[in-house]
């Protein structure tokens, strides 16, 4: 296949990167040491209509897919991966694209797009990380509300999101294991709902996350995602094949950065006299970085070319995801690597980019989960 972009999507990228090249440098230490997000770059991109691309026009997105939104958050993390974590403030809006109500679609995703709303998806829980099928945060059916109670550990904007899509158990005594959950909308203001901010991240620090509580919350029973109780953890595989597609540019886009300014260091440092670019160990790390980068790039332009013409495969997905968090690690590291002493420094932004890589190999699905996807998808299940 053409991974030639189109006139538009060059356009986008270009777009994507001057505001990212223009704005982030503002917020991006600030933000990292303040561990806070940034709410004015946010409303800012929304404003400018980078976030939440991929939503229909109908409900004020550009209708575009995960191919632009990839771009844009390739763009963003080539920055400040921290910064860049703002493309994030729709996460959770997939299960109600793809699976919501129409009166769904209309009273929540215009939100998004227009900076009037944050939302999250309320997945991991303390005892059940990626084991989603042992999920113990329960929904329980009283007259025409559910009343949820459980509690949710490591949430994206879990303090900051308006609503969030929120994964429970509704039937306990199914047999199948994948039937017994569902989606659920819940919005952050009602009683019983507490979320204590998480501190101290090792990177990613202008991204909120959250513990979640819910004592007794109660939502409408219009607020299930899907028609019927028990397809959450369907709806859940199928979201994660697209935002795992983001992930991957967000590791591919923290890479392509450090690669950019550790050829800007090896022209400009001098040692016995000679730039550093000129010796040949030098010429070798950048020439594997690279190659590394280039790869993961074609891996998920191919994922999110794959999604957006209705060709959805696990397996590439968990690919392009798993490779480009690897390749982000090993680049970034190369980086630090590079510029020595002086990398190791906070003025540098070196080690920022250090702690931030590694998140990608942890996020939507640790590289171990994305392993045992592609692997059975090689192998069947035995």
């Amino acid at each position: 296949m053409d991974f030639e972009l189109s006139a538009r999507q060059k356009q986008i990228r270009m777009a994507a990167r001057e505001f990212a090249e223009g704005m982030f440098p503002q917020f991006a230490e600030e933000c990292d040491l303040q561990e806070k997000f940034p709410m004015e770059l946010w409303k800012k991109a929304c404003e400018l209509g980078f976030i939440g691309v991929f939503i229909k026009k109908e409900y004020g997105g550009l209708d575009l897919g995960c191919f632009e939104n990839g771009l844009i958050a390739e763009e963003f993390w080539r920055i400040d991966a921290g910064c860049g974590n703002i493309i994030l403030s729709t996460l959770g809006s997939e299960f109600i694209l793809l699976y919501g109500s129409e009166d769904q679609k209309k009273k929540y995703l215009p939100l998004l797009t227009k900076g009037q709303a944050i939302m999250g998806m309320a997945i991991t829980e303390p005892d059940a990380g990626s084991d989603v099928s042992s999920i113990r945060t329960s929904a329980e059916k009283r007259g025409d509300h559910y009343v949820i109670h459980g509690n949710k550990m490591y949430i994206t904007n879990g303090n900051i999101a308006h609503f969030l899509v929120v994964f429970c158990l509704t039937n306990e005594t199914e047999p199948s294991r994948f039937k017994r959950h569902s989606a659920i909308i819940v919005e952050t203001d009602r009683k019983g709902f507490e979320a204590k901010k998480l501190i101290r991240k090792l990177g990613a620090r202008a991204s909120e996350t959250a513990e979640i509580r819910f004592t007794n919350v109660e939502v409408p029973r219009g607020n299930l995602i899907g028609p019927n109780e028990g397809d959450g953890f369907q709806q859940l595989m199928g979201v994660f094949n697209r935002t795992r597609i983001t992930v991957a540019a967000q590791g591919v886009g923290i890479a392509q950065g450090g690669l950019e300014k550790a050829i800007k260091y090896a022209k400009e440092r001098k040692q016995f006299g000679s730039p550093i670019a000129s010796f040949q160990g030098i010429q070798f790390k950048l020439a594997e970085m690279v190659t590394l980068i280039e790869a993961a790039r074609g891996l998920y332009y191919r994922a999110a070319w794959m999604a957006d013409n209705g060709k959805i495969d696990p397996k590439i997905m968990s690919i392009a995801k798993w490779y480009a968090g690897e390749v982000a690690v090993k680049v970034i590291d190369e980086v630090l690597q590079i510029h020595g002493g002086y990398g190791y420094l906070g003025e540098s932004g070196i080690e920022r980019m250090y702690r931030d890589a590694k998140i990608v190999e942890i996020v939507e699905g640790t590289k171990e989960i994305e392993k045992m996807i592609i692997a059975r998808e090689l192998l069947g299940r035995f």
